[in-house]
């Protein structure tokens, strides 16, 4: 510092420092609320970001004031003394925060802060400077800026710049030699490489769940053709196989991982190549993973076999998925599901009453026990499964249309 500057240090802090208490509370109550209106803005993420708002104290404030005299500026405008942190899970919410921040805010500059060097480390962070709103400064007063700022981070950017900031930024001296300027960078490249490893697990998730998604819905309404139409008219139709597609699965690609191998088998289901799908279950058992994930294999398997109408194949899968894993109702249920359509009733029930036994809260189940118990002539036990089928789901029109036919069967 200078000595000109130096002398005149104290009677600036001290008039600086006047005019920032001056300030204080209408501040805190501005950036109370401009982090409330951030909160609503980003309430459209699909993830939960944690939001925060900071007044930077006043040695900060003073720190900085000196570093832009020092640097030349006449008259230092601190643009980050207001300030709202958003810290986001992956790296994906980043872009759709700050989207829709600009759409909701008067942005009057952005800057992506980041170093990855070994001679400049540091933290890579989206920080949005932006006008504060003219409706919280005419509720509250003059905060002494018109301008804040919006900083946007994940959970492991956030983690790093906190650190970084007591070892390097807030240090008088950084006596750090090469060796340790390295080590430095190494962390923060593993932190970075975390983050965009979270983010394609999260990819993976959301792309496996919507594949799972769609192979229910297909699935189900299998069940529905094969089923709920053998109560509803008079004459037995052939269930509908006219989805299925011959497409064998032709790669014989053993390098991919079991995570790509169950999308791609599942994106093949979805599409109703249940024959490829059929093939790409049977590569990753064949990979012999775990008893659990076998279970959920055989299972997937059974399901595709159920569409091509394979069901006493599909009766083995879901058989082997039980005996993999006793806990798995689903398998048990769809096993049921395959006896029914086959019009082995009383197997049907015994499944359907395993299945019940592990889950009882299956409105679905206690529907399809109820309509086997009707193809044996057991009304009182249909309508009594109907009945508590409707207690759990309302709303299923096809319950309460088995039900009105139970009471017509009753009464006569």
């Amino acid at each position: 510092m200078n000595k000109e500057l130096k002398d005149s240090s104290t009677p600036v802090q001290n008039s600086l420092k006047n005019e920032y208490e001056n300030f204080s509370e209408i501040r805190h109550l501005i950036v109370n609320e401009l982090k409330e209106q951030v909160e609503s803005v980003l309430t459209a993420l699909d993830s939960n970001p944690v939001i925060s708002g900071r007044i930077k104290n006043f040695t900060s404030y003073f720190s900085k004031y000196l570093r832009l005299k020092k640097a030349g500026v006449s008259k230092p405008k601190i643009t980050d003394l207001l300030g709202v942190r958003v810290i986001c899970p992956f790296i994906e919410d980043l872009a759709a925060g700050e989207n829709l921040i600009t759409r909701n805010f008067d942005v009057i500059e952005r800057e992506v802060k980041g170093h990855f060097t070994f001679k400049e480390f540091g933290y890579e962070s989206t920080h949005l400077l932006v006008k504060i709103p003219a409706s919280i400064i005419n509720k509250y007063g003059d905060p002494g800026t018109d301008i804040a700022e919006i900083q946007i981070r994940t959970i492991l950017q956030d983690a790093w710049a906190e650190v970084e900031h007591e070892l390097v930024y807030k240090a008088e001296f950084s006596p750090f030699d090469e060796p340790m300027k390295r080590k430095l960078a190494a962390v923060n490249a593993s932190l970075s490489l975390a983050d965009i490893i979270f983010q394609e697990i999260r990819s993976y998730q959301r792309k496996y769940s919507q594949e799972m998604g769609k192979r229910r819905e297909s699935f189900f309404q299998k069940i529905e053709e094969s089923t709920d139409k053998l109560l509803f008219v008079n004459e037995q139709e052939k269930p509908d196989t006219s989805l299925i597609t011959a497409d064998p699965f032709s790669s014989d690609n053993y390098d991919a991982s079991i995570d790509d191998l169950l999308v791609s088998a599942l994106s093949a289901h979805n599409q109703n190549r249940f024959n490829e799908a059929i093939n790409q279950y049977t590569k990753i058992l064949e990979l012999k993973p775990d008893k659990s994930i076998c279970s959920i294999i055989y299972k997937h398997r059974g399901m595709a076999n159920f569409a091509c109408s394979n069901y006493n194949e599909a009766i083995k899968d879901f058989s082997s998925s039980l005996e993999l894993d006793g806990a798995s109702y689903k398998s048990a249920y769809y096993r049921g599901v395959v006896y029914s359509v086959l019009k082995e009733y009383s197997k049907a029930i015994d499944d359907y009453t395993l299945s019940l036994t592990i889950n009882p809260y299956q409105s679905f189940c206690l529907f399809r026990r109820g309509q086997a118990f009707y193809h044996i002539s057991d009304f009182p036990q249909a309508l009594a499964d109907c009945e508590n089928s409707l207690s759990l789901d309302p709303d299923n029109k096809s319950a309460v249309k088995f039900k009105e036919l139970l009471l017509g069967k009753l009464r006569m």
